[in-house]
């Protein structure tokens, strides 16, 4: 029989799954990494904001082509996307106060190069296209009291930092990805930092401010598989980048 306690477990564990959002397959087939679509989305809210009058809504990262999907060499996480090329859909809201402000389209195609830029310097993401809706045309904040209501309903979706569940380091595998420069805490999200199967690991974990994911993860995979008997096979889930090197170890259940 499950117990309260028990049932409360299993439902907190499949919300902070759901709260991930997508597994989204890091840099090319051969470099076995995944990253949170929330932590993307994440990235892409902050680049967003460099441009101004923007107000970004709805994000959602899917794979551009199914078909086109590529064979990862090494075990993906659990329900992961395979290797491949990405497709970002966004709605944005645009702030005006009269027909002089620059078109539209003008400001979707700066609002774009940003995304783009974000999405595969920043993060490592192969991304085939965006497509951006506009939703929202937004009064100026400093227009006065009474007059900034938007003229429609405002973009949804506003993407929050994910609980961080950071874990202490134990076994070799951990403490050897914990020893990596860009990692700024193993993160236990699916279960535990560390899982796999015999000849194989699972490494999951978030990087550091100021360090590219994709390689940071690269490294974490190099030095793994050489410094681990047996010279396992590595992926590496990255649940958030971006985060202090000193977040407090979360060691609750």
């Amino acid at each position: 029989m499950t117990t309260a306690h028990g049932s409360d477990s299993w439902t907190a564990a499949v919300r902070r799954r759901l709260d991930l959002g997508r597994l989204l397959p890091l840099g090319g087939a051969a470099d076995g990494t995944w990253l949170a679509e929330h932590a993307a989305a994440v990235e892409l809210r902050r680049a967003a904001a460099e441009v101004p009058g923007t107000v970004l809504g709805a994000v959602r990262l899917s794979p551009a082509d199914p078909d086109a999907a590529e064979e990862s060499p090494v075990p993906p996480p659990p329900s992961a996307l395979p290797p491949g090329r990405l497709r970002i859909e966004a709605e944005f809201g645009e702030e005006f106060t009269d027909m002089t402000d620059e078109p539209l389209p003008a400001v979707a195609d700066r609002l774009r190069a940003v995304l783009f830029d974000c999405a595969t310097r920043r993060l490592g993401l192969r991304i085939a296209e965006i497509d951006l809706r506009v939703t929202a045309l937004l009064e100026r904040a400093a227009e006065p009291a009474g007059e900034t209501a938007p003229r429609h309903t405002e973009p949804t979706e506003p993407v929050e930092p994910v609980e961080l569940r950071a874990a202490t380091p134990e076994g070799e595998a951990a403490l050897t990805a914990a020893s990596v420069p860009g990692v700024a805490c193993l993160t236990r999200t699916l279960g535990t930092a560390v899982a796999g199967t015999p000849g194989h690991v699972r490494i999951e974990l978030a990087t550091a401010a100021g360090h590219r994911p994709l390689e940071v993860a690269r490294a974490v995979r190099k030095r793994v598989a050489a410094g681990v008997p047996g010279g396992p096979s590595v992926a590496v889930l990255i649940t958030a980048v971006n985060v202090a090197v000193d977040v407090a170890v979360d060691v609750a259940p």
